[in-house]
Order: structure tokens, then C-alpha cells, then sequence
């Protein structure tokens, strides 16, 4: 576990811990998989090579000066996020904004990258393993501001991280507020996990009540709040505290829409998405996605196949009613726009993945099927051959 936790972050808290983990058998539980290192993260020889430098009691630039070797062959920036996604006003950059969709822009709030506990697959890990080159992350609202006001076309912002959801209220506040006289924006969302890490956060910390009156405000504005809460297992729904913490954000104006991605030994089962809508639904929440894991990271330990992955979305959608079904997935969101597989068909004596863009860098790609060979060892788009004939993979 150290040799892994010296490449990829590891923090857990009290609540996942004692709440969440069932101990009678942690290393098959879906919470514990989810929140703990384990062997296999790693490739065999960069595993080795780790416990080695651990075991030798290598000075710690060594062991440091390893595993960022080790990061930089792991695609730690996926998807175009720094060459690509960055944007710029008046011809500087503004750090810590992300511009890939037109409509959306994601604001990084400095204080705000970290989490009150780690997935271990989390696509963002970078942000949390203290090499600042490595981070996404902004402390300058007013530049920030300032870019969402030049851009009409932003009806959405993001705050991501990490998780806001660590931040004090009050800082918080200091960028949400200033984004609430911005006419064109019609929407804010905060994407957290702290709804099933740390619920406490709605219902019993010490700024609960200022947080929650921030969210009233964003709705007294005339702006929607969405909380975009990251449930990737029933359990995590199924504590006293977090019906309480649902309760109280719904009070406030907000709507909650949940999502994650489909990890293997951790919710790779259709019952599992299939309950996890039920009660979200049940509980005022409404199934936005089921994501793919991204090529980064312990990609290749925590993946489905996307056939699989199809498979579990289909048979777990059969079993919920009609308002479950908002839920969209497997999606993946890659370098071009978010990809979602619309099932498998065989046209033209050929078998095939029908694809669709939800979402695209070329706006006019969006909602344009197109097809790739139903390859039953793929995990991600790059891994897609084009079918019937095409040359290309996307329309």
C-alpha cells in the first residue's frame, strides 16, 4: 500500500471509515476498493521498483523524483485539459479555468482542491499530489469573472476540484457571489462527493447554516444551483445523515443530480446502478451519468470494458421507472466530447458500437450517430476502430 500511496494520494476520513467500509471483509468491499490503494494500480515493474526505493530507505527526492516519473507516463492531464481546455483574455491565460463546450466553463477554486476523502480511481489526481505544476487550480476571481462576462455564450459555470465542498462558506461565497450579477448565467453548478464522504457538511458543521443560506441566495438571484453529487454505490446513500443533508440542500432551492463512472469491483454490477437510481429518485434526487473511467491513472486496474459497460447500463436501466431514466451513460469524456454508447447493432453483416457526441469541442458533431466495430476488449474511444467502412471514427 505505501509504494502505491507514494505515486497516488490516499486520505480517508472518520465518516468512510466507520460508516460507509464493512471490516468483516474489506478487501471485497466495494467502499474499501473504492477509498484504499491496492495492488495492481500500478504496473508490476513500476510496483517493484517502488517497494524497492521504500524498502531500501531511499532519501525521499529519490523516491519523489520515481513516482513523478512514474505520473508522467500515467496521462495525468487527460482529454486536452492543458493544452487544449485553457483559455485566455485579453490575450493572457487565465489559470485555473477550463473552456472546452461553449456553454460551460469550470472554475477550480484553489482552496477547494482537495477532498475530504480520495477515490482511487479519481480522474483528477494530479491535483492532489503536491506538484504545483501539476495543478489546475485559481485564487483570482476577479480574472475569472471577468472571462464569464466576455464570453455571452457561458449560460454555466462549474465549480470542481477537488471538492468546493471543503471550503468554508465564507469562501465559498467569494466565488459564487460575484458570479450572481453576471446576467447571461442562468446556472451554477458545484460538482462534490462530500454528500457521501462527508454529509455532515449540510447538516452539522459549524458554517451549515451559512452554507445553506449561500444557496438560497443563488436561487433568490434567479440562477439555478445544481449540486452535481458524486454517488458511485447505494450504501452511500443510506445513512440517517445523508437523507438529512439531501433534505436540507433541497430546501434551499437547489436540485441534486448524481453521477459517477462505472469502476470495476466497485459498482460493475447493474442491481448496484439500478438501486442507486431507485433511491436517489427517492430521495429528490435526479440520475444525470454513468461515466466511463478515463484513460489515466489505474486506468487499466479500475476499467470495464465498454461492451461490459454497455451491458450493466442496459440491464440496469430495464429495471427502473421512467423517472430514473433522465440517467445517460456509459459516457466517456474524451479528448473530442463526451461519447455516449447508444447500444449495439449488426448493420450491414457487421457488428457495432452505435456512438453518439452529447457533447463536442465542433458543436456541429452533437447528437450525430456514427459507429465503431463492437470490439470486446476496448476500455476507451482511442481503443475503437471506425466500422462500415469509414475512415474516420468520428461524423
Amino acid at each position: 500500500m505505501r509504494a502505491i500511496a507514494a505515486v497516488f494520494p490516499f486520505r480517508t476520513n472518520s465518516y468512510v471509515v466507520d460508516e460507509l467500509i464493512d471490516w468483516a471483509d474489506p478487501l471485497h468491499d466495494p467502499i474499501f476498493r473504492l477509498t484504499f490503494p491496492q495492488r495492481g494500480m500500478l504496473a508490476a515493474a513500476d510496483q517493484a521498483r517502488m517497494e524497492r526505493l521504500l524498502r531500501d530507505g531511499a532519501p525521499a527526492e529519490r523516491v519523489r523524483a520515481a513516482a513523478n516519473e512514474i505520473r508522467g507516463r500515467l496521462n495525468p492531464h487527460p482529454a486536452g485539459q492543458v493544452e487544449l481546455n485553457e483559455p485566455t483574455l485579453g490575450g493572457r491565460p487565465v489559470p485555473g479555468v477550463q473552456h472546452k463546450y461553449a456553454e460551460t466553463v469550470l472554475i477550480f477554486p484553489r482552496p477547494g482542491q482537495t477532498c475530504h476523502a480520495y477515490c482511487q480511481y479519481c480522474f483528477r489526481w494530479p491535483q492532489f499530489v503536491g506538484e504545483p505544476g501539476m495543478k489546475i487550480a485559481t485564487d483570482d476571481v476577479p480574472a475569472t469573472v471577468a472571462y464569464v462576462r466576455a464570453h455571452p455564450e457561458v449560460t454555466d459555470v462549474l465549480l470542481t476540484g477537488g471538492d468546493p465542498m471543503v471550503m468554508g462558506s465564507a469562501v465559498l461565497r467569494r466565488y459564487i457571489e460575484p458570479l450572481l450579477a453576471v446576467e447571461h448565467l442562468a446556472t451554477i453548478r458545484i460538482g462534490t462527493k462530500s454528500l457521501a464522504y462527508w454529509p455532515h457538511r449540510f447538516v452539522s458543521d459549524t458554517d451549515t447554516d451559512d452554507l445553506l443560506r449561500l444557496f438560497e441566495e443563488v436561487a433568490a438571484a434567479g440562477k439555478h444551483l445544481a449540486i452535481m453529487a458524486h454517488v458511485s454505490h447505494p450504501r452511500e446513500l443510506a445513512s440517517a445523515t445523508v437523507r438529512a443533508a439531501i433534505q436540507r440542500i433541497r430546501a434551499t432551492g437547489a436540485v441534486l443530480r448524481c453521477q459517477a463512472p462505472l469502476i470495476r469491483g466497485v459498482n460493475d454490477d447493474p442491481a448496484a446502478w439500478a438501486g442507486m437510481w431507485q433511491e436517489s429518485v427517492r430521495q429528490g434526487m435526479v440520475p444525470y451519468y454513468m461515466f466511463v473511467e478515463r484513460d489515466t491513472g489505474p486506468q487499466q486496474h479500475f476499467a470495464v470494458p465498454l461492451l461490459r459497460a454497455y451491458e450493466i447500463f442496459r440491464d440496469a436501466y430495464d429495471q427502473v421507472s421512467g423517472l430514473a431514466r433522465t440517467v445517460r451513460g456509459p459516457v466517456m469524456s474524451a479528448l473530442p466530447g463526451k461519447v455516449c454508447i447508444d447500444g449495439v447493432a449488426e448493420i450491414a453483416g457487421e457488428s457495432v458500437f452505435v456512438l453518439r457526441f452529447l457533447q463536442a469541442r465542433d458543436p456541429g458533431q452533437v447528437g450525430r450517430p456514427f459507429f465503431a466495430h463492437r470490439d470486446p476488449a476496448a476500455i476507451w474511444l482511442t481503443d475503437l476502430k471506425p466500422a462500415l467502412g469509414a475512415s474516420t471514427l468520428a461524423p
